[in-house]
C-alpha cells in the first residue's frame, strides 16, 4: 500500500509550483497517482482508495487551469 502512502504524501506536499514546468510535472504526477490508485480501486472497492483519487482529481484541475491562464477578452 505504498501507492497510498504515496497519494497521501502528494495532497499534503505544499502546493507551490514557480515554473510551468513544474507544474506539468505535479499535474503528470496526479495523473500517474489516480490511474494508479484506479486500477486498485477496480479489484478492492474500497471507498477509502475513491476518496483519495476524489482529492487528487481537485488538485489535478486546480494546477490544469493554472497552466491554461485566464482567457483573453473579447474587446
Amino acid at each position: 500500500m505504498d501507492l497510498v502512502e504515496k497519494a497521501i504524501e502528494f495532497e499534503n506536499r505544499k502546493m507551490r509550483f514557480p515554473t510551468t514546468s513544474d507544474r506539468i510535472l505535479a499535474s503528470r504526477e496526479a495523473k500517474s497517482l489516480i490511474l494508479s490508485l484506479n486500477e486498485i480501486y477496480k479489484q478492492n472497492k474500497d471507498t477509502k482508495i475513491m476518496d483519495i483519487m476524489k482529492r487528487l482529481t481537485v488538485i489535478k484541475q486546480r494546477i490544469e487551469k493554472r497552466l491554461k491562464g485566464k482567457p483573453l477578452t473579447a474587446a
